[in-house]
C-alpha cells in the first residue's frame, strides 16, 4: 500500500518502463497470437493494459483523457507502444496533480467495492504487472523474444554469455 504519491509514482515508473519494453517488443503478427479462439490475443491483452487504465483511473476519481478508438485493437505493435507511452506519463501526472498524501487514506467507491485511494494505486499497478505477465507466455508462443522484466529473461542470459537456469 502506499503512504505517499511519490511512492507511487516511483513504482508506477519502474514497472510502466518494464511494460513498455514488452509492448516495444512485440510485432504486427505476433498480435494474433492467441490460447485458444475463447481467449484475447495477445494484442487484446496489450490494448487493454493500455486503455483500461485510464478507465480505471477516472473510475479512482483521477481525471485523464481515455484512449480514441479503445474498442477498436490497432494492428501496429508500434501503435501500441506509442499510445501506452502517452497514458503512461498522463498516469504519473495526473496522479500528482490531483491527489496528495493525507487523500491517500480516503475511501472510494470502486467497481461496487469501497477501498481507499492508496489500495486503488496499488490495484492499477497490480493489473498491468498481471497482464504483462500473460502478454510474455504469448510472445514465447509466438516466437518473439521476452525482454527481462525482473532480470534477465532467457535470452538475456545469453548475452551475458551464460547458460540460463534450468529451473
Amino acid at each position: 500500500m502506499y503512504s505517499s504519491i511519490v511512492a507511487f509514482i516511483d513504482d508506477w515508473n519502474h514497472e510502466a518502463v518494464s511494460t513498455q519494453h514488452v509492448l516495444e517488443a512485440l510485432t504486427d503478427s505476433s498480435l494474433q497470437q492467441q490460447v485458444t479462439p475463447d481467449d484475447r490475443t495477445l494484442g487484446r491483452i496489450a490494448w487493454h493494459i493500455v486503455t483500461s487504465t485510464p478507465g480505471m483511473l477516472n473510475e479512482f476519481g483521477i481525471k485523464v483523457p481515455f484512449v480514441e478508438n479503445a474498442d477498436t485493437v490497432p494492428q501496429s505493435a508500434k501503435e501500441i507502444a506509442e499510445v501506452f507511452s502517452r497514458v503512461s506519463s498522463d498516469t504519473a501526472k495526473a496522479v500528482k496533480e490531483q491527489w496528495s498524501d493525507s487523500a491517500l487514506t480516503d475511501e472510494v467507491n470502486v467497481f461496487g467495492m469501497n477501498m481507499s485511494k492508496a489500495a486503488t494505486l496499488l490495484l492499477l499497478v497490480k493489473h498491468i504487472i498481471h497482464h504483462r505477465g500473460q502478454m510474455t507466455v504469448l510472445m514465447r508462443q509466438a516466437g518473439v523474444s521476452v525482454p527481462g522484466v525482473y532480470g534477465p529473461a532467457r535470452e538475456g542470459w545469453a548475452q551475458m554469455g551464460m547458460s540460463a537456469p534450468t529451473i
